[in-house]
């Protein structure tokens, strides 16, 4: 059968999927292996590919898994939470390029201003991107811009900022810092665009994401804040049959190990190959967890008190948290902090 979709692989097998045929998945991995396999010389074809693909589904099935059958409504949530991602990430990278350019001849701002990304230093950004117009910043366009941005105890944020301003620093000559300048307004600019487009885009995934099939059986997700939730959901999909227990559901998301044994070696390592959009909400879902749940909290020092680093007692935090979500969604059950944490308190108590 043709398809009409040139070399866009996911459109060919979205028509597939809803024609009702079984598309099954094979990593990459597994077809040069497979073919090593059925001959030795090294030869590879496309023809010779397909027989190989075809071979593997025909006598392997049972051990390849097909497609996952989404729903639409997870399909539309997945759009809009990778673009809000995206955006996100984007902005971080022309944050770091912002103080990259402040640092070659502006380091005054570094100290004076915190958050490179906020609503008030961009506007005094904007307003005075060079060390001279900076320093010329009367108090009362500074207080003016920390009002709108809704920022407290403002006389003091004001004088500080004035002071390092207005403090010597090393800077280049007036045509080049003056060039300068203009980058810096540049990029102010494209990040204030950013902000407004994510605050835009982070309301728009939970009116579809509470029809989707996960949400109309259960509440699994506890209200740790808005902002991780759809994305975690919507990377997992709403298909009740995808994952066969917890274990592939936290080897997709990344968060469980890998271990390596042979003889008698044995060497656990972490999962780097995983779906970095869901390691990436499970990462804010975990460090939002440590605030609003007292079970992840005691869990997470517990790790930290076997001197375990931070990133990795998130990570295992982040695994327990996939545990707990897969539960409530198989036994359809909201979420409930004394059940899910239930055996620690034991242990504690022990």
């Amino acid at each position: 059968m043709r398809l009409p979709f040139g070399r866009n692989p996911s459109c060919a097998v979205a028509a597939l999927a809803a024609s009702g045929y079984q598309v099954y998945a094979i990593n990459p991995l597994q077809s040069p292996r497979a073919r090593q396999g059925n001959g030795v010389s090294g030869a590879k074809s496309d023809a010779g590919d397909a027989h190989v693909l075809a071979d593997m589904v025909r006598t392997g099935c049972h051990q390849l898994r097909t497609v996952a059958g989404d729903s639409e409504q997870a399909g539309a949530v997945k759009v809009l939470t990778r673009m809000h991602q995206s955006l996100i990430w984007d902005r971080t990278r022309q944050v770091l390029r912002l103080r990259s350019s402040l640092r070659e001849f502006f380091p005054a701002a570094l100290e004076a201003y915190e958050d490179l990304d906020s609503r008030d230093v961009l506007e005094l950004l904007t307003k005075a991107p060079e060390p001279h117009s900076a320093a010329a910043l009367t108090r009362a366009q500074i207080t003016a811009a920390l009002k709108r941005a809704h920022r407290r105890d403002r006389e003091a944020k004001t004088t500080a900022i004035m002071v390092a301003l207005r403090t010597e620093h090393h800077t280049q000559p007036p045509v080049i810092a003056a060039a300068y300048g203009v980058t810096v307004r540049a990029l102010a600019a494209m990040i204030t665009t950013s902000n407004e487009q994510i605050t835009a885009l982070e309301g728009q995934s939970r009116p579809v994401l509470v029809s989707t099939r996960t949400l109309r059986s259960t509440s699994a997700s506890p209200d740790w804040g808005p902002s991780w939730a759809p994305g975690v959901l919507a990377e997992f999909g709403d298909d009740p049959n995808r994952y066969q227990g917890a274990r592939a559901r936290k080897n997709y998301a990344g968060t469980s190990p890998i271990t390596r044994a042979s003889g008698k070696k044995k060497v656990v390592l972490a999962r780097y190959v995983r779906n970095k959009r869901l390691a990436d909400a499970l990462h804010l879902q975990a460090f939002c967890a440590l605030r609003r749940s007292p079970g992840a909290r005691a869990y997470y020092d517990a790790l930290r008190d076997r001197d375990i680093g931070y990133n990795a007692a998130l990570r295992q935090l982040g695994n327990r948290l996939v545990g707990i979500l897969h539960g409530c969604l198989k036994t359809h059950t909201l979420y409930d902090e004394a059940v899910a944490w239930n055996e620690l308190a034991q242990q504690v108590a022990a």
